[in-house]
Order: structure tokens, then C-alpha cells, then sequence
């Protein structure tokens, strides 16, 4: 076991939850987008309808020349950004998932103390969904369409991947910080310290951070179903990134298993 076999499984892994993860979100995720679409629209369309109400309102050139006419199309339609769009989107995000998570398993394997290719692959899988995914997602959670200003835009991306990046490396160091300390404290008590530790730094660095609020009049129903969706389609994503490449992983370490017991039993003729 190398970590050229690990990035192969790692590639597998996610290409298979990049798949999940769009079947997930097209089913459940994407109604919720049209929904706030069409109330993005309705917004929008009101404005207008006031403009040409009675005779009052002439008609415009400056419209005529540089506005967007009723009948344009977006240059991509909405049908193909939630099929293709988005499965072209999902694959390649659980693509590179998985040869990170992959390159991480194999650099954390004989380094979790007993844990062997199995439970150190799952650990890796389970600390990067919960670092990368689940705690930046409750500091910024995943907005619809007609949520925020457009001028924030850079801001808020700004914020979230600065955010992301905090929580992955307390991640790492509170990895780091729980195996050293197993031989002194034990694993559970390691672990504990460990996982108080991660909470401590980016609860603090959370509470630093600016609080995004830029929801306004927008519906707190559709709101709250789209960020569920969401945060589904991410756990499915590291789900099935984590039981297939944990599954690879742990067939090839009993394949391994087995040559070495064959080759000792030989040995020993």
C-alpha cells in the first residue's frame, strides 16, 4: 500500500460521491433554488408591472437600447445548470475531495495509534467532513439565489473560505496534538483534549469573524429548506466518500494482510 494506490482509491471514492452528492442535490436542493428563483423574479417583476401601469409611463429608449428584453435567454438555462451544470460541478469537487482525503489517509495510516487502514481512513474521512464542511457551513451557511447583495459578493467568499481554512488546520493540529498526547493520557482522554481543543479555536475565531445578514424579506421557510438541503447533499458527499474509499482502502489491507501470512507460512516450510 503506497500513496499511488491510496490517490487511485481517493479519485474512485469521489468520483462515486460526486455522483451521490449531485443525485442527492438535484432531487432535493434544486426545488428549493427554483423556488427562490421564481420569488427573485416575482421581486423584480413588481417594479416594472408599477412602471406601466395607466398611460403615464412612456415608453423608453434607454430601454429599448441597453435593457434586457423579456424574451432574452440567460447564456446558459437554468435546465442545463441543474443537470449537467451541476453534475459536472459535484463530480469534480468529489474528484478532488476524494485525492486530498486520499493523500491525508495515507500520510495519517500507522500514525492513529492502533487504528489500522480501515479506522484511520474513516477518522480522516470523518475530520474532514466535519472541518471542511460542517463547521464552516454553520458560521456561513449556503445562501439561494435572491439572498444578498451582489456588491458582498467577494466579501462573504472572502469570509467563508478564510474561515474554511482556520477550521482545517485547527483540524490538523488537534489531529496532530491528540497523538502525542495518547501515549501520556491515554487515547479517550488524547481525543477529548484534542476535540476541545478544535472547538475552543474556532469558536473563538467564529465569534471574531463578522456575521453575515444580508436575508432581508426573503421567505424563512424556503430559507431554511434550502441550507437543510444543502447541508445534506455535503453529508452525503463525505458519506459516500468515506465508506467507499474506506472500503477500497480496507480490501487492499487485506489482500496485503493475507500475502504477508502466506509468504511467513512459506517461510517457515
Amino acid at each position: 500500500m503506497n500513496p499511488r494506490t491510496f490517490l487511485v482509491h481517493g479519485l474512485i471514492a469521489g468520483l462515486v460521491a460526486g455522483f451521490a452528492a449531485f443525485l442527492v442535490a438535484h432531487v432535493v436542493a434544486e426545488p428549493q433554488i427554483d423556488a427562490a428563483i421564481a420569488l427573485e423574479e416575482a421581486a423584480s417583476a413588481e417594479p416594472a408591472e408599477h412602471g406601466h401601469d395607466g398611460d403615464a409611463a412612456p415608453h423608453s429608449h434607454d430601454d429599448e437600447a441597453g435593457g434586457h428584453s423579456h424574451g432574452e435567454e440567460a447564456e446558459v438555462s437554468r435546465g442545463t445548470q441543474s443537470t449537467w451544470g451541476l453534475a459536472t460541478g459535484t463530480i469534480l469537487l468529489g474528484t478532488v475531495l476524494g485525492g486530498a482525503t486520499a493523500l491525508a489517509a495515507a500520510f495519517a495510516l500507522g500514525r492513529l495509534g492502533s487504528l489500522g487502514a480501515r479506522g484511520s481512513t474513516a477518522v480522516v474521512a470523518l475530520v474532514g467532513f466535519v472541518a471542511t464542511g460542517l463547521v464552516p457551513f454553520l458560521k456561513y451557511p449556503s445562501t439561494p439565489p435572491a439572498v444578498g447583495s451582489g456588491d458582498t459578493i467577494g466579501e462573504r467568499t472572502a469570509l467563508y473560505f478564510g474561515f474554511w481554512a482556520v477550521s482545517l488546520v485547527a483540524a490538523i493540529v488537534a489531529v496532530v496534538v491528540a497523538r502525542r498526547l495518547a501515549d501520556r493520557l491515554g487515547g479517550f482522554k488524547a481525543v477529548v483534549l484534542g476535540a476541545l481543543g478544535y472547538l475552543v479555536v474556532v469558536v473563538a475565531v467564529g465569534l471574531a469573524l463578522p456575521t453575515v445578514n444580508e436575508v432581508g424579506d426573503f421567505p424563512a421557510d424556503t430559507l431554511w429548506y434550502f441550507r437543510r438541503e444543502s447541508l445534506v447533499t455535503v453529508a452525503v458527499l463525505w458519506a459516500v466518500l468515506g465508506v467507499v474509499l474506506t472500503g477500497l482502502v480496507g480490501r487492499d489491507a487485506d489482500r496485503a494482510m493475507h500475502d504477508r501470512r502466506r509468504r511467513e507460512a512459506a517461510a517457515a516450510l
